[in-house]
């Protein structure tokens, strides 16, 4: 079994922010996998900032745990809303092609479903899936 997480960050005009990776097609929200030894409400701060330089300034709140057997079998993902944050450097190196922010309803095209679907949850009252 594998863990993963993700972050739900907005910006003050209630903007999305969203990461390309350069090794997997799509946008997605931030975020990537749990290490060893760490927990995951470790993870997701140090994955915010190096991916989408976006730092945690209060511990992030958990959203849900989602299953990802679809893509990877036996992965699960946790969601955290950030509800406050700053901008940082981000680390990222060469994993991430390109981070910004984007009106919920002008997504970029290749938005992925699971993204998608986080948003609709979170914004809209679709009913929660147990599958990322």
């Amino acid at each position: 079994m594998t863990l993963g997480v993700r972050a739900l960050i907005c910006d003050g005009a209630g903007r999305v922010l969203l990461v390309r990776h350069t090794y997997s097609k799509g946008w997605h929200l931030p975020g990537g996998g749990v290490e060893r030894g760490e927990s995951a409400v470790e993870a997701i701060p140090r994955e915010a900032a190096e991916e989408a330089g976006a730092e945690a300034t209060a511990p992030p709140t958990l959203i849900g745990l989602y299953a990802n057997h679809a893509n990877f079998p036996g992965d699960h993902i946790a969601l955290y809303r950030f509800d406050a944050w700053r901008p940082c450097a981000s680390k990222h190196g060469s994993e991430i092609a390109e981070h910004a922010f984007f009106a919920r309803d002008a997504l970029p095209e290749g938005t992925t479903g699971g993204t998608r679907r986080r948003l609709a949850e979170a914004f809209e009252g679709v009913a929660i899936s147990a599958e990322w």
